[in-house]
């Protein structure tokens, strides 16, 4: 096994993002988000192409490489309804990105689940589009020599293990990155009202034989309040300690990637609220210890 991290949990600026992995004694990330320069922050395949070169120049120049990039491809931000076209730009522009970074692999997910106004699943999920698109997808960086691997998060193959298993039925031959702590605060919707979340050691079996990478992230649940409470890996509901075991004991030798969530949570609107010198202590603190407790953990394994 080997660790990286989805490097702006550890702070947006890159020249923070490289520091963590450094304080780490790490020598890859996966990058999603950042900020270099005067540029503001964006993803790494979206950011203009001025602040893209200035970026990979810091990474070069640091000794620090992309193992893996966090693209927005098919995301819970973008629905199936939109136009193709959408995907597409950002399919060549991140074709492009990771050429120049010498990165083989990329994220991605089935697009946000369809919900009415009331934040309600509509009936209609146009999962043949879905099927169909994704499929584009990885065929277009497959040609490139880019691995693809599909997140089980909040996209449609997140929704549940049959959702996961009609995906991988659907899309032959396409990888995974399973994520531990997605399951802790996404509804199994295979299941009836009023639907409990998922249980993450049988999203993970379903997952298992097409596993090419994997975000440690865990969490508690707590349904009084519909909160979920990130935690250090090892000390939520996430099974961490179960499945780094079980990938270990069958000779899984891949990337697992750190995603924290502790401080910073990367699509929490009221992370605004904190102030930002604070934010940014806690969200680097918080990063490197979470490192350091995987390390720990996957020691003892």
């Amino acid at each position: 096994m080997k660790l990286t991290g989805i490097s702006d949990e550890a702070g947006t600026p890159i020249e923070t993002q490289i520091r963590a992995h450094k304080e780490l004694g790490w020598d890859t990330i996966e990058a999603r988000f950042l900020s270099v320069g005067e540029f503001e922050k964006g993803s790494i395949h979206e950011i203009p192409e001025a602040a893209f070169a200035l970026a990979a120049a810091k990474l070069k120049d640091a000794g620090v490489s992309v193992y893996a990039v966090g693209s927005t491809i098919g995301n819970w931000a973008h629905s199936i309804e939109d136009p193709f076209s959408i995907t597409e730009a950002e399919i060549e522009r991140c074709i492009d990105r990771m050429g120049k970074l010498g990165s083989k692999c990329v994220r991605i997910m089935s697009y946000a689940i369809l919900q009415d106004a009331d934040k309600r699943d509509l009936l209609e999920q146009h999962a043949a589009e879905r099927f169909k698109r994704v499929r584009e997808i990885v065929k277009r960086f497959s040609d490139a020599g880019i691995v693809v691997v599909h997140e089980n998060c909040m996209n449609y193959g997140g929704m549940g293990p049959d959702y996961a298993r009609e995906m991988i039925a659907e899309v032959s031959g396409m990888k995974w990155v399973f994520d531990t702590g997605n399951p802790v605060f996404n509804r199994d919707r295979n299941k009836p009202e009023p639907q409990p979340m998922q249980d993450a050691w049988e999203m993970y079996q379903v997952i298992k034989p097409h596993i090419a990478h994997v975000h440690v992230k865990d969490a508690i649940w707590h349904e009084e309040n519909a909160h979920c409470e990130y935690t250090y890996p090892g000390k939520g509901h996430g099974r961490v300690r179960d499945i780094l075991k079980d990938l270990s004991d069958n000779g899984y030798d891949g990337y697992i990637s750190i995603e924290p969530h502790v401080s910073a949570v990367f699509h929490d609107a009221d992370a605004a609220d904190v102030d930002p010198d604070q934010k940014a202590r806690e969200q680097f603190e918080s990063y490197v210890r979470y490192g350091r407790e995987l390390q720990d953990l996957i020691s003892t394994l």
